[in-house]
């Protein structure tokens, strides 16, 4: 519990303030900290007895002459929990450093427990950190689901519960090019600093003492939430963009979220967590500004990046090369994209795309004119559909974060 370098740095620290050597030693009475160095890993036999009684003891100099590695003083048990885990001296004549000594004592048990509760709470981390990568790794073939399970009941977490995984992915945009070359965060600020201030703000809103919040490589982090019976996916976004506007207020940060699949087994969350993977790197390469993105609104475009960059290429060029050599191409791929997803309605697809329904028409007629195909061939029209989402795919396919 008392560790040398933190017994160091506390000893050196107090002696500084004080003017008066203090020395540290461990529940054997070895000295692991002392403003006088040399003192380090010698035996202080005072320490025993104090130990014992958990009572402070005083030396005179004649006193401290008849024990070993003693000097005239004060020494105090450090007490944790009602066990004495050391104790503290300080060196002087009694009458000089009494007043110091209880002071010196307090001080030094909460900076004892601080320390604990920090350990508690980076193995804490670390566990949650494991346990998520073990999920998004999991191979049945591998690891026994059951073992995980009991792993996570070990840190207090059900995974039979209901849950829905989401991914954040946070980073220093690159000015010079808005479409790409971002990165992370961590060259630019204290990379500790950086996480815990992530990790909190995260967990401020996934605050369920269920939900599974832990960092995956530097600048992602991962949440296992627990989702209730009664509350949708989709209800997630808004939770996701307040996390996303809190960073960005941060500071040069930029954050992005993909939302997977709710999920009740190790296997089904392991999905969860692979498809909100997949959403955020999709999204990224899709127009538009929004920072998060639910993988139900992207399966076409998970399929299309599995089949690989030239099954992609091929659609693109039989499909609809003609198309792409217009100079308003992104305009017309948009119209197809918006129109098959408006359930090829006019109307609808007018409004999502805030331009008059006349308008609408006129590109449908120049896209059947450029293709000689007519649109209300629906098998034809799914095919050019495809391939504007290839197109919007780019050069890049989606790739899972583990």
């Amino acid at each position: 519990m008392l560790s040398p370098s933190l017994a160091q740095e506390i000893a050196g620290d107090t002696s500084a303030v004080i003017g008066f050597n203090v020395l540290i030693t461990d529940a054997e009475g070895m000295v692991i900290g002392s403003g006088d160095s040399s003192r380090v890993g010698s035996f202080h036999e005072a320490s025993v007895e104090v130990i014992r009684t958990q009572e402070p003891a005083t030396h005179s100099a004649s006193q401290a002459h008849q024990l070993r590695g003693v000097r005239p003083g004060v020494t105090l048990p450090l007490v944790t929990d009602g066990q004495a885990v050391g104790t503290v001296g300080i060196t002087g004549t009694p009458a000089q450093v009494r007043r110091f000594g209880l002071l010196v004592k307090r001080q030094t048990e909460i900076l004892l427990r601080e320390s604990v509760m920090l350990r508690s709470r980076l193995l804490a981390e670390r566990a949650a950190e494991k346990l998520l990568a073990d999920i998004a790794s999991y191979d049945p073939q591998v690891v026994e689901g059951d073992f995980l399970g009991f792993r996570a009941a070990e840190l207090g977490f059900d995974l039979r519960l209901r849950r829905v995984a989401v991914a954040f992915e946070v980073t220093v945009p690159d000015r010079g090019n808005d479409r790409g070359n971002r990165r992370h965060a961590a060259p630019t600020r204290d990379m500790a600093l950086v996480r815990s201030e992530l990790l909190r703000t995260v967990r401020e809103v996934f605050a369920d003492p269920q939900d599974i919040v832990a960092t995956t490589v530097p600048g992602w982090i991962g949440v296992l939430h627990r989702l209730p019976a009664d509350r949708p996916v989709t209800s997630l976004a808004g939770d996701c963009r307040r996390i996303t506007d809190v960073i960005a207020a941060q500071g040069a940060l930029t954050a992005r979220a993909g939302i997977g699949e709710p999920a009740a087994s190790i296997g089904a969350l392991h999905d969860s967590y692979q498809d909100a993977c997949d959403a955020l790197r999709l999204g990224a390469r899709l127009a538009g500004n929004s920072p998060v993105h639910l993988i139900s609104d992207l399966r076409v475009h998970q399929v299309l990046a599995a089949v690989g960059q030239p099954a992609r290429n091929r659609l693109l060029a039989l499909t609809a090369a003609d198309l792409r050599a217009q100079s308003d191409w992104p305009v017309l791929r948009d119209t197809i994209t918006t129109w098959c997803e408006s359930g090829f309605n006019l109307v609808r697809a007018s409004e999502a795309l805030h331009v008059h329904r006349n308008t609408v028409v006129y590109r449908m007629n120049k896209i059947e004119q450029v293709t000689g195909r007519p649109l209300r061939d629906h098998r034809a029209t799914m095919a050019l559909y495809l391939a504007c989402l290839a197109d919007q795919l780019g050069s890049g396919g989606a790739s899972a974060e583990a």
